[in-house]
């Protein structure tokens, strides 16, 4: 399974060879093992490419989570879960990853010099189990999962642009005012783009047509500070740029209700010290960060 994993996540047998320490003799042998004991293909293989087939996804994912388990029982049967060490996989929007969740890393780091941590700040959801995550902060509603999951906090997203903007152009007054406004926008992979407002049983739902599309978030709030126009951004992302003046709060009466923030982990059977002991950190330094209240 360990060799499976490697040459399955990096779809290369010389790479996979290369991680193991093994000759691609070996590899190449133990994979040819693996597939005759179980009777069906996990691979496809040709001169320039290896891909995996259904039944290799499939087995990948397992595989995964019981090389998982695997390593927490030997763990605790060897007496290690008193004292965190070993490698730690961490995941949370980028711009939050940044401002909330790296501090809290560095600090782990510090106390606890036998992990090794590594951290994936992207703006998509990262599926935990599938891409061998341990812990990953997300930003909105959960869906039902088998995943462990605790608030930590909540986001308001407000519109903002900056008071040259709005001295130039006008403030609008109702969501329907901002057709008559120019917009900058997350990029976005429908084919309309569309704000709502207000009550979330029954919202205001304006259609937006943004002059600029973004692919950053701190790229949109750049812009609004330049004056270009509009934006919907986070709170803690605009914090310091309102305090300071730069931008200003519009239709604060249309805001919608928070967005939760959740520390969420997968649960298993043995606890792991070092999985534990830094959501504890994580989970206290983000309930005590005013801008996530």
């Amino acid at each position: 399974m360990n060799v499976f994993v490697a040459v399955g996540e990096r779809e290369n047998f010389a790479a996979a060879s290369r991680w193991l320490d093994l000759s691609p003799a070996a590899v190449t042998r133990a994979i040819a093992a693996l597939e005759h004991q179980l009777g069906v293909k996990l691979l496809m293989r040709t001169t320039r490419s290896v891909r995996l087939t259904e039944a290799g996804s499939r087995y990948l994912v397992d595989s995964r989570n019981i090389l998982a388990s695997l390593r927490e029982a030997n763990a605790a049967a060897a007496g290690i879960n008193a004292t965190p060490r070993g490698e730690l996989s961490v995941t949370a929007p980028v711009l939050f990853g940044r401002y909330f969740v790296m501090p809290c890393v560095v600090r782990y780091l510090q106390a606890y010099p036998e992990v090794d941590v590594s951290a994936s700040f992207l703006d998509r959801v990262v599926n935990l189990v599938e891409e061998g995550m341990d812990v990953a902060v997300r930003i909105g509603h959960l869906p039902d999962s088998g995943l462990k999951a605790l608030r930590v906090g909540q986001v308001r997203r407000m519109l903002c642009a900056s008071p040259d903007y709005l001295d130039r152009v006008g403030r609008p007054q109702h969501p329907r005012d901002l057709q008559d406004h120019t917009v900058i926008a997350r990029d976005n992979i429908l084919p309309r783009l569309e704000w709502r407002f207000g009550d979330t049983v029954a919202p205001i739902v304006q259609r937006i047509r943004p002059r600029l599309t973004v692919s950053s978030n701190d790229g949109a709030v750049a812009a609004a500070c330049a004056g270009l126009g509009i934006a919907r951004q986070p709170y803690y992302q605009i914090a310091d740029d309102l305090a300071a003046g730069r931008l200003e709060v519009l239709l604060p009466d249309f805001e919608q209700a928070p967005w939760p923030i959740h520390v969420v982990h997968r649960e298993t059977r043995y606890g792991s010290s070092k999985v534990r002991s830094f959501i504890d950190l994580l989970v206290d330094h983000l309930r005590a960060q005013p801008h996530l209240a």
